[in-house]
C-alpha cells in the first residue's frame, strides 16, 4: 500500500518545523533511541501528527540530518543562497563566492558537527537507520544543492548527466574537506580553505560546463 501523503499547507508546515526542531534537540541530547512520544511532547503535537508527517522515526531522523546539512545554504543564514546561481552573470565568480560562504558556515556550525557525529555513532547501533539513510540518496540528503544544480542544468548553463554524482562531487570538492578535518580536531587554515574552494569550483566547472 502506498504511504499516506504528508499534510500540506501553512499550518502543517509549522507543525512539521516544530517536530523537526524538537527531534533535533532530543536526538542530540539522547540519541536515536529517544521515543516518538517524547518528540511529540517536545514539539507540542500528538504522536499521530508526527507519524502523519514522517511515517517512521528513521524518516524523521533522516529529515533532521538532511536539514542540518542544507542549513548553511539557506538565504536566512550567513551562508550562501544557491538558488540564485542560475541567474548569476558570472557563474564561476558566483559559485566561488558561494563556496567560500558555504565553507565558513560549515566550519562554524557546531550543532551540525554534533549531528554528523551522531549519525556515525547511531548507524552502528540501529541498522534500520542505515537502510533509511541509504534509501534517501544524495539528492535527498542535499536538496538545496540538488535544486541549484538542476536549475543550472535546466537553463543550459551546466551539462549534468547524473545529478546524484554531481551533488556528491560538489560537496566533496567544496565542503567535505572542511567537515572531515574539523571532525577529527585538525583545523584548516583560512588560506587553505579558500584555495580548496577556488580549485574545487574550477574542477567542477571544467567537468560540467557545456
Amino acid at each position: 500500500m502506498d504511504p499516506k501523503p504528508a499534510p500540506t499547507g501553512p499550518r502543517a508546515a509549522r507543525k512539521r518545523q516544530a517536530v523537526v526542531r524538537a527531534a533535533r534537540d532530543l536526538f542530540l541530547r539522547e540519541g536515536f533511541g529517544v521515543g516518538m512520544d517524547a518528540i511529540a511532547a517536545e514539539a507540542g503535537v500528538s504522536k499521530v501528527t508526527v507519524y502523519n508527517h514522517f511515517g517512521s522515526k528513521e524518516a524523521l531522523f533522516t529529515a533532521v540530518v538532511a536539514g542540518a546539512l542544507d542549513e548553511p545554504l539557506h538565504g536566512d543564514t550567513d551562508g550562501p543562497d544557491l538558488s540564485r546561481l542560475a541567474d548569476a552573470e558570472d557563474l564561476r565568480a558566483a559559485l566561488t563566492e558561494a563556496g567560500h560562504a558555504w565553507a565558513r558556515a560549515v566550519r562554524a556550525d557546531e550543532e551540525g558537527r554534533a549531528l554528523r557525529t551522531l549519525v556515525a555513532t547511531e548507524l552502528h547501533r540501529f541498522p534500520e537507520l542505515g537502510r533509511a539513510w541509504r534509501a534517501h540518496g544524495p539528492a535527498g540528503h542535499h536538496p538545496a544543492v540538488a535544486d541549484a544544480l538542476r536549475a543550472l542544468a535546466d537553463r543550459g548553463r551546466l551539462a549534468i548527466p547524473d545529478l546524484e554524482v554531481a551533488v556528491l562531487q560538489l560537496y566533496s570538492l567544496l565542503v567535505f574537506p572542511q567537515m572531515v578535518f574539523e571532525q577529527y580536531g585538525t583545523e584548516l587554515t583560512d588560506e587553505l580553505s579558500e584555495r580548496l574552494v577556488v580549485d574545487g569550483v574550477e574542477m567542477f566547472l571544467r567537468r560540467y560546463t557545456p
